[in-house]
């Protein structure tokens, strides 16, 4: 194998690819990336066995052929390459090198056999359609704060997507909760994505298909199975499993009765809870919300480290109300608002909090409360 590539196009590629590796693992070819260089592009590809990654790039290839070659390794080296470089890779089969040159820089680097790389099994998908990529960096971006950590909690360790009936019909949805919050977003439902089975996005996959949508014009083809899930754009294929677990009844959790609205400028909210949060404990970053008429006091009072209030203007004309939240789950949801305006929905003290953006029902997400 011989060929020439720009080191910008290099640089891109694998650094997608290498992003997949597990830093520790005891199978020592999961620690490579597989390239494989034929007409006029090279592929390079690398898994963890649950994620496969392809990413291509055009190259001049003078002699086709494959090898593998340490992920981390190799793009330590193309990052620290000069910006414009020409890049010269050449497989050593005798030596089981790589050797890859640039300019007056010179690499030899250790190789494995391709034959030994391991290959996923392919799946038969029941849903192909194709989905612009702000709309599901939206899907993805809005819910993905939401995703549990707790391992024991398997099935929550990922964003739902499947299909549901939305305020306007039909919709591709994505959710994700922790048992804290939760996020639910809906987006109008692709054609062709109708007969999708409902499946669990892996955080790693959503973190790893995020770098695949920031051109809002790029048309994202997805593909997906009771087992597996695919994204694709012309240069780059990323297949994932999907978590083997049955996502909860988030319906039920979801309040339909909280009357006592709250509108908030999103921006003023978050920093002013920023600010009271400064003085919480580190364990339980409470903060108090009192609510009266049009007047809102954010309120923290920690004993071993002082106590902190302050005051903002908001739409509310229902009874007093004192209720008690996360600070850093508030921050986190009122991130989520596009729009001027965060509209909480309360019931009482001790119930899940509802919050919208304005009047756009296609995203909600609820937060439960907290003794203060």
């Amino acid at each position: 194998m011989k060929f020439s590539i720009e080191r910008a196009a290099l640089l891109d590629a694998v650094s997608q690819a290498q992003a997949v590796v597990e830093r520790r693992n005891t199978i020592p070819i999961l620690a490579n990336v597989l390239m494989e260089a034929d007409g006029d592009s090279v592929s390079f590809k690398a898994t963890d066995l649950d994620i496969e990654v392809i990413d291509k790039a055009h190259a001049q290839v003078e002699r086709p052929g494959g090898t593998t070659v340490s992920a981390v390794l190799f793009h330590e080296i193309v990052r620290k390459l000069p910006d414009g470089a020409l890049v010269q890779i050449t497989e050593d089969q005798a030596q089981g090198r790589l050797e890859v040159t640039a300019g007056r820089s010179h690499f030899s680097l250790a190789t494995l056999a391709r034959e030994d790389f391991p290959v996923m099994a392919s799946s038969d998908y029941t849903a192909n359609f194709s989905c612009e990529a702000k709309v599901l960096r939206r899907l993805l971006d809005k819910t993905r704060f939401a995703i549990s950590t707790e391992e024991t909690r398997y099935y929550l360790n990922g964003v739902y997507m499947h299909v549901a009936e939305g305020a306007e019909g039909q919709s591709l949805r994505a959710v994700a909760t922790d048992g804290h919050r939760l996020a639910r977003v809906d987006a109008k439902l692709p054609e062709g994505a109708a007969d999708m089975p409902g499946v669990i996005v892996p955080r790693k996959t959503v973190d790893q298909v995020r770098k695949l949508l920031s051109d809002d014009d790029a048309q994202i083809a997805v593909s997906v199975s009771e087992t597996k899930i695919r994204f694709a754009t012309p240069e780059i294929t990323l297949t994932s499993k999907v978590i083997d677990g049955t996502f909860p009844d988030y319906a039920r959790v979801i309040p339909t009765g909280n009357t006592r609205e709250l509108k908030v400028d999103a921006a003023d909210f978050a920093k002013a809870v920023d600010r009271v949060a400064t003085v919480s404990s580190e364990r339980s970053r409470a903060v108090k919300l009192s609510l009266d008429e049009d007047r809102l006091t954010l309120s923290v009072n920690a004993p071993d480290s002082g106590a902190a209030e302050e005051e903002l203007a908001v739409a509310y004309a229902d009874e007093k109300l004192e209720i008690g939240f996360n600070a850093k789950y508030l921050q986190e949801i009122a991130a989520q608002v596009d729009r001027e305006n965060a509209v909480f929905l309360f019931n009482n003290a001790g119930d899940p909090t509802l919050m919208r953006e304005g009047d756009d029902l296609s995203a909600i997400y609820v937060v439960m409360p907290m003794r203060v």
